[in-house]
């Protein structure tokens, strides 16, 4: 089947611009299907009509189209996720929206799988994107003026976005034959020389993915290993876990690690840069935390150290979502130092902080004979510690495979 474009937005309030969009992707020689996921009409010209989509909704249509506006968006949204997701002939896609269609659109492009080009013209693109972009490949384009009407303006930048998508259709990335596995892992700045090792040592057998643990960054792991697209998981760094329990703004959210659970691949974990929770600048930790151990990474990252009390909550964490994993599991304790700030001298370097983790994981890891906590006398930075995390999982690969 032919992959077409998706121009996808609500025709009653933007039908010139969805219109503009889609003749400039058919010009550039794709096949579109225009979707329209307004509730009020303006129905010209489209190839999906909004009660087309409001179909898919899992309760039905009469569950979107409703009288409160707010409940209306919430409800198109869920219905157009499930309408993109039951396609098979979205070679790419492209929203417009305000708020309200921004909120309807980017649900459904971040359930696509990633590769598929996606683009979210959005008047909200010059803010904190987070919300829209998620875990996926979402590309936001920023409109200037508002997308209500043709103009000077509108028309060049809704031509560049829909031009950017027609070029991703129409020159797909180089496909590089690789029959080697692929491995996902989890990388931070204070864990680069540990993940830098483990990759140098795994490179010649797999294909080593890379994620930097910034809460989307883990979000991305754990969708990709969702997907059933990789054969094992070295997550080293599981500092986003810290953020989501101690306040601070990188975290990955709480269905961190459930997919090692879902999938039971090979997973060998490590309590890397557990000892912090990051903020951006000074100015941005909240009040509640004065008095607090801080470290300025640089002027717009600041570190704080975690407490005992919350080491101890953190190791409880991740335990207990351990407990839930069937499949081969290895988590390693390094107990001279979780971070390139914990090591002896170092500023962030805590004995009773660093116990209170590691006790809290022998406590609540109920441990068998594929569900093991690893006690290494090693930094997480040392040569050594890359080796025993290679060997570890080289171990339950084989017995995975096997």
């Amino acid at each position: 089947m032919s992959q077409k474009a998706y121009i996808v937005g609500t025709a009653d309030t933007k039908g010139p611009e969805l219109s503009y969009v889609r003749d400039l992707i058919a010009a550039a020689g794709h096949e579109t299907v225009l979707v329209n996921i307004g509730t009020k009409g303006g129905e010209d010209g489209v190839d999906i009509t909004a009660a087309a989509v409001a179909a898919c909704h899992p309760e039905g249509p009469a569950a979107v189209f409703v009288n409160d506006r707010g409940q209306a968006v919430v409800e198109m949204s869920r219905a157009l996720t499930a309408f993109v997701q039951g396609r098979d002939d979205i070679g790419g896609i492209i929203g417009l929206g305000g708020s309200g269609g921004s909120g309807i659109i980017a649900p459904a492009l971040q359930a696509l799988q990633i590769g598929v080009p996606k683009v979210l013209v959005s008047t909200l693109a010059s803010g904190d994107v987070s919300a829209y972009v998620g875990a996926s490949d979402v590309n936001m384009f920023h409109p200037v003026t508002d997308v209500s009407g043709l103009n000077r303006i509108s028309r060049k930048l809704l031509g560049n976005a829909a031009y950017a998508l027609a070029g991703m259709m129409a020159h797909e990335a180089p496909v590089v034959e690789d029959d080697r596995p692929a491995l996902v892992l989890s990388m931070f700045g204070v864990t680069t020389p540990a993940v830098q090792m483990i990759t140098e040592g795994l490179s010649d057998r797999f294909d080593c993915l890379v994620f930097h643990a910034t809460g989307n960054g883990g979000r991305s792991m754990e969708q990709l290993i969702s997907q059933g697209d990789v054969s094992g998981v070295l997550d080293i760094t599981t500092t986003e876990i810290c953020d989501l329990l101690v306040g601070g703004f990188l975290s990955a959210g709480e269905e961190r690690l459930d997919s090692i659970a879902q999938m039971k691949l090979p997973y060998v974990g490590s309590c890397g840069a557990l000892d912090m929770a990051n903020f951006w600048g000074p100015e941005t930790v909240p009040s509640h935390f004065k008095g607090r151990q801080f470290y300025h990474h640089n002027a717009q990252v600041t570190l704080m150290r975690a407490t005992p009390e919350e080491s101890a909550k953190i190791g409880a964490w991740i335990g207990a979502k351990l407990n839930k994993c069937d499949g081969p599991v290895r988590f390693l304790l390094p107990l001279r130092g979780v971070s390139a700030l914990d090591i002896e001298g170092g500023p962030f370097h805590d004995v009773a902080a660093s116990e209170a983790l590691f006790g809290a994981l022998r406590n609540t890891v109920v441990q068998t004979s594929t569900r093991q906590l690893v006690e290494l006398d090693l930094h997480i930075n040392d040569p050594a510690f890359a080796e025993a995390a290679i060997n570890n999982f080289n171990e339950i690969y084989e017995w995975k495979v096997n």
